[in-house]
């Protein structure tokens, strides 16, 4: 792979799972105990929003208490020394990627550590809790109007228009630890193949785009991935 290639990579909540984070996509349609029709869409919001607060508030507890493991790791030592273009896409919404050290990393589905204002449409780092009006006003606008910064099930994700261009011109188009079932993100992979990119599948098991990968490798995220990162940057040296 030549140094100097565009690389675009799309992570999801298996490379988390392997840190202790709950994943959206259980065998039992849960997320954590809950529907996620009951805590992840504007009707839950607008219907109980204290419910979707107290979940929010333990899944950031939740985060505090897991660390990067070697697949978060892998890619940050990628970012570090790859000097062509790299963006690295995550549909998680915990800062393990960050912790890891990742720097070229843009978050589309929103942050746990960060409030959205409903009021004023501005976004600030939040580490507390919202529940019982424990979360505080818009430093902006000053609104009593916080809300987690999470992009709910029926919103647009965040930056869609930087990934639809670094896909474009994207050699190189990985997706890791994602079941290829929640779009927009499920057709990155047509979409980088058909400006050209090769694409590679790192997962677990097959996810439901698996077909439309050149290659697909199943596994841990914390072995293939560090694989793939040494083998990448001994290939390019």
């Amino acid at each position: 792979m030549n140094r100097l290639c565009n690389i675009v990579i799309l992570t999801g909540a298996g490379i988390s799972a392997e840190s202790g984070l709950a994943t959206f996509r259980a065998d039992d349609g849960l997320w954590a105990g809950h529907r996620v029709e009951d805590v992840c869409t504007p009707d839950a919001l607008s219907r109980d929003a204290e419910r979707v607060f107290v979940f929010y508030d333990g899944r950031r507890a939740e985060l505090a208490r897991v660390e990067p493991n070697a697949a978060h790791r892998a890619l940050a030592r990628l970012d570090a020394r790859w000097p062509g273009e790299l963006l690295l896409v995550t549909q998680n919404v915990d800062d393990l990627h960050e912790r890891a050290g990742a720097r070229r990393l843009l978050h589309m589905h929103g942050e746990l550590l960060s409030a959205l204002c409903r009021a004023c449409g501005a976004r600030e780092p939040f580490a507390g809790a919202m529940a019982a009006g424990a979360g505080g006003r818009c430093s902006v606008c000053d609104a009593d109007a916080l809300r987690p910064d999470i992009v709910f099930f029926g919103e647009m994700p965040y930056q869609m228009e930087r990934i639809e261009r670094a896909l474009s011109t994207a050699d190189l188009f990985v997706s890791i630890g994602t079941s290829g079932a929640v779009y927009p993100a499920a057709g990155f992979v047509q979409l980088a193949a058909a400006h050209g990119a090769q694409t590679l599948e790192l997962n677990l098991d097959p996810s439901a785009g698996s077909r439309l990968f050149d290659q697909s490798r199943l596994g841990p995220a914390t072995r293939l991935v560090p694989q793939w990162v040494d083998d990448l940057l001994e290939e390019a040296d």
